[in-house]
């Protein structure tokens, strides 16, 4: 039987990974690999790197200790892994994002050169990006229509794989041609990022919260979203399987989580296509917005990353971020409005800073988040949507919950009244910018630039 590697990157599982069948249907058998990437370990933050490590020791053990975890730049280590494996092929599942799509050219490039093929089987989404295109073959800029033709195209079954797919090498018995790296120990404390707790975790929330998403999905101090997007991140779970789930559900909960899979499709597709936008605005004419600049913009910054911004929903989310490395997704608009609309700085920074904290950062996700929000995104009008932070605070955290977990401060207000306290207990700071005044601020602005 031939060799063939098995490079794993954001498909840490054994279940429904099309790779293993490609590697079957060659009848080779096949050794697995993880390469510790400066490239992305860097900018990454300690919370994505431990969610990383937990799932490559889950994936590990799957695999009976059979990971071979090689540290250093792809495009020459999966090339001399593979060489001196005397392995015929790499199987991957292909990776659309910028750095990605590079890495993999450079690495098929290399192999190609010694006579090795990549062979990229799938990807991480339920519909690969590029797949889904208007008539007239351009790509979509617009959810709603992107949304309709990619439930049309459809997608394929679960694939049908396990560990006894495929005969699995152990890395000692071969010359890898490099030395093989203990998987690093993640230093803090997160729930259970394998491919069992997945699954674990997917089945919790069909049974318990998915009949009500589609109501609840929006309360902040309510736990009634599934928190699947870290396991979506590394790929302990395939979205083709929660899809499979969802077909069996007739609910409006599980239409509006189909809904949610496919946002994440479309900011794939999107950064596919353009991927300058993951550091740049995709409308222009925002290159000209005026920003804030100097002392008085870092202290603004400083103010809203560490939670005193005075308005009481905004600290509560940036405390949950800071101590969790997670917040709800409407908190996520949330700040974000705040930050852009409310302190005038610049969408990227907060980007910036959720890719350091988010233990499920993913790029296509957050910037284009950030983008929708900021108003220089794909939606067609949202930057006369300044959300107040009170009234949002109001309507999603009706009971002041939420805010008085994360902010102590204010536990003795009770009630709605915390988000707009008469008095501020304690050491609670006045808000540090007026709502109303900013928000007029921000139009003005906006409408200096929208004839351009």
């Amino acid at each position: 039987m031939a060799l063939a590697l098995v490079w794993f990157r954001r498909d840490l599982r054994l279940g429904d990974l099309p790779t293993l069948l490609e590697v079957a249907n060659d009848g080779d058998r096949a050794l697995a690999l993880f390469v510790l990437d400066d490239a992305l370990l860097g900018p990454a933050g300690e919370r994505r790197r431990d969610a990383l490590y937990r799932a490559l020791a889950a994936l590990d053990e799957q695999l009976g200790g059979r990971l071979l975890v090689v540290k250093g730049d792809p495009a020459k280590a999966v090339p001399a892994v593979a060489a001196a494996a005397g392995a015929a092929r790499v199987h991957v599942s292909a990776d659309f994002g910028p750095y990605g799509a590079r890495r993999d050219d450079a690495v098929a490039l290399a192999l190609r050169e010694r006579g090795v093929e990549l062979v990229r089987t799938g990807s991480p989404y339920v519909v690969s990006p590029g797949r889904v295109l208007k008539d007239d073959g351009d790509p979509y800029r617009v959810f709603t229509p992107y949304f309709r033709s990619w439930q049309e195209h459809g997608w394929r079954p679960p694939a049908e794989t396990s560990a006894e797919t495929v005969e699995w090498v152990e890395p000692d018995t071969v010359d890898t041609g490099r030395a093989r790296r203990p998987i690093p120990e993640p230093r803090g404390e997160m729930p259970d990022v394998s491919e069992a707790g997945a699954l674990a975790a997917w089945s919790e929330f069909v049974a318990d919260d998915l009949a009500d998403y589609g109501e609840g999905r929006d309360r902040i101090d309510r736990d009634g979203t599934s928190r699947m997007s870290v396991h979506l991140k590394y790929g302990t779970i395939h979205p083709r399987t929660m899809l499979a789930e969802l077909a069996r559900r007739r609910s409006d909960g599980a239409a509006q989580y189909r809904r949610q899979l496919a946002w994440r499709d479309f900011y794939a597709d999107f950064l596919h296509h353009r991927p300058d936008t993951a550091r740049r605005n995709y409308d222009g004419r925002f290159d000209a917005m005026q920003y804030e600049t100097g002392r008085g913009a870092d202290e603004a910054f400083a103010a809203w990353t560490g939670g005193r911004t005075g308005y009481p929903i905004v600290d509560a989310a940036m405390r949950q971020l800071a101590a969790e490395g997670w917040i709800h997704n409407r908190l996520r608009m949330i700040v974000a409005s705040f930050l852009v609309k409310d302190l005038h700085l610049p969408w990227w920074w907060g980007a910036r800073h959720f890719m350091t904290q988010l233990v499920d950062g993913d790029l296509a996700n957050n910037q284009h988040g950030w983008q929708w929000t900021a108003g220089t995104g794909t939606d067609a009008s949202p930057y006369f949507r300044v959300f107040n932070p009170v009234r949002q605070g109001e309507k999603f955290d009706p009971t002041g919950e939420f805010v008085r977990r994360w902010v102590p401060e204010l536990r003795s207000i009770a009630g709605k009244a915390v988000h707009d306290p008469a008095d501020r207990p304690g050491a609670y700071p006045e808000p540090i910018v007026d709502h109303a005044h900013e928000r007029r601020v921000a139009l003005a602005r906006f409408d200096a630039i929208r004839s351009q």
